[in-house]
């Protein structure tokens, strides 16, 4: 059986913020859930995610859904795994969704990962992904950042980390 549990939430205050940590990060689970709920206040939608500070070896495969096309995209060997979040410019007051999950995170193996994502713009377009990834590195998982390509976090952005054990 799994169980779920909160490691911290954090909710991006007034005036907004340039990034959202998540530091000395349990070694007692076995995955980590991530789930990101942004709204920017640039026009490009790309949050960057690194672990550990380190930004090597960061590889994925997408596919992706923007109103009316579909198409896939690859990476290997970025110096992050992106995540998104709606554009100042998109519908007043939404915000992005994005679910990731991580194995194995305290391990000593390559680390990949799982995204499913969503974001919108009610007058223009929707956008949605489904991402495999992986981090290529053998060190646990200790710490997680995000960081916007381009301006802030606006307020109510929201990020939550969860560790997944089983019995």
């Amino acid at each position: 059986m799994a169980v779920k549990s909160l490691i911290e939430t954090v909710t991006v205050g007034a005036g907004g913020a340039t990034s959202i940590e998540f530091a000395a990060i349990p070694q007692d689970g076995v995955d980590l859930v991530l789930k990101v709920s942004a709204r920017r206040d640039a026009a490009s939608p790309g949050i960057e995610l690194t672990f550990n500070s380190d930004a090597t070896d960061y590889s994925h495969r997408t596919l992706r859904g923007i109103t009316p096309n579909v198409s896939s995209i690859s990476g290997t060997g970025n110096a992050y795994f992106i995540l998104f979040a709606n554009l100042s410019t998109n519908t007043a007051n939404t915000f992005s969704s994005n679910a990731l999950t991580i194995s194995n995170y305290a391990s000593s193996a390559a680390k990949s990962m799982s995204l499913d994502v969503v974001y919108e713009n009610n007058a223009e377009f929707g956008y949605q992904s489904i991402a495999a990834g992986l981090w290529n590195d053998t060190a646990a998982i200790t710490s997680l950042q995000l960081v916007p390509q381009s301006g802030n976090f606006v307020q109510y952005s929201t990020a939550s980390l969860y560790k997944i054990k089983y019995d």
